[in-house]
């Protein structure tokens, strides 16, 4: 695999010959300042891996990298560090949905998955130029993907502000594993 790292405030943590790009939405402070995706101590990401089979041991965001060995990679849609989400401007959402949509075309994982049902309706919205509101999703695979290729899986957001159950939040992600597992 080709690996890619990049100068963004956040280094992708991308190959060829994915199976999996998990997508956010934009880095927090903590990840930026730190340069390791899902490093605020309330969020669940690593733990949801481990607890769903998708990594054999419960990786620390030191050790993000290490998702390229199980074919996994990460980026987020918007490159520029926020507090909170709504902080970032629609045209950021714009713009980084454009490149996400060239980065998924150019590396072909076999499947898209986005984390947070807000990060897929931002994605979706942007690239098929409707409203967020008229985007309907709900947690798992999607029905139709926006690239013929790639598979389209939507998880809830791990951040720790989530309000979901916890239980249904962690489903989602042996979902994910269920479907890795029979393709």
């Amino acid at each position: 695999m080709d690996n890619i790292y990049n100068e963004k405030p956040l280094p992708d943590i991308l190959a060829t010959g994915l199976k999996v790009v998990f997508i956010g939405y934009n880095p927090g402070l903590l990840s930026a300042r730190n340069r390791h995706h899902y490093s605020h101590k309330s969020n669940r990401f690593w733990r949801f891996l481990y607890e769903s089979g998708l990594t054999p041991s419960r990786f620390e965001p030191e050790d993000d990298r290490k998702i390229l060995e199980f074919g996994y990679g990460s980026t987020n849609i918007v490159d520029r560090p926020s507090k909170a989400a709504n902080e970032i401007g629609t045209d950021e959402v714009v713009e980084g949905s454009a490149n996400i949509y060239r980065l998924l075309d150019n590396f072909k994982p076999r499947i898209a998955c986005y984390v947070g049902i807000g990060v897929y309706r931002a994605y979706a919205s942007s690239i098929l130029r409707v409203p967020a509101s008229g985007i309907n999703v709900k947690p798992g695979l999607q029905s139709a993907s926006i690239l013929e290729s790639i598979s389209d899986f939507v998880c809830y957001s791990t951040s720790g502000l989530n309000t979901v159950p916890f239980a249904e939040q962690r489903k989602c992600f042996e979902n994910l594993k269920k479907l890795l597992d029979s393709i």
